[in-house]
């Protein structure tokens, strides 16, 4: 059996681990928001940035990758998954049913926003996130790194995300 993974922000353009093939997928039941305070990767505690994650809503789906995981590679890929995405326990790992664009539908390892963490902050205004992505930068670089690479590549696999595509336009005049 394959170990699948959805990536739906970083996990696109870096996965991490041995990916055997990838393809479209949608998960039903999320939405891809800025709704995480990054302390670590991409802001700092005293200054943190916005990383994406899946905040659940029952009318909403998320298109994003769904990544096949080398075959005999699936137990050293969960444990660098578990430290990459739960250094601060604000996403919850989840087994969850993602639909592939050849129509199937499989099983896979999906980070996901606890609402109930310090670091949710659903519900921001898009201009009040692009002031916070043009600033923050953390341990993994400048926030707007994260933000065009993970709206560069989306858009590169004909993934639309409207939301995204305003911040990245709206970040790079920001910073000009």
């Amino acid at each position: 059996m394959t170990m699948w993974v959805f990536g739906y922000g970083s996990l696109v353009w870096n996965p991490g681990f041995e990916v055997s093939h990838q393809m479209i997928a949608t998960l039903p039941g999320y939405a891809r928001s800025f709704c995480m305070r990054s302390i670590h990767h991409r802001g700092t505690s005293k200054a943190p940035g916005l990383v994406l994650a899946l905040d659940e809503s029952q009318t909403a789906s998320c298109q994003g990758v769904a990544l096949a995981v080398a075959g005999g590679k699936e137990a050293e890929t969960l444990e660098y998954l578990r430290e990459r995405e739960l250094i601060s326990s604000a996403y919850l790992e989840r087994d969850l049913d993602i639909r592939l664009d050849d129509g199937r539908n499989v099983r896979a390892v999906t980070y996901v926003i606890d609402p109930h963490h310090v670091q949710y902050c659903g519900g921001l205004p898009l201009e009040e996130q692009a002031r916070i992505i043009a600033h923050a930068i953390g341990g993994l670089g400048p926030n707007t790194e994260y933000l065009y690479n993970t709206a560069d590549h989306l858009a590169q696999l004909g993934i639309a995300d409207s939301d995204l595509e305003w911040l990245s336009g709206r970040v790079r005049r920001l910073c000009a």
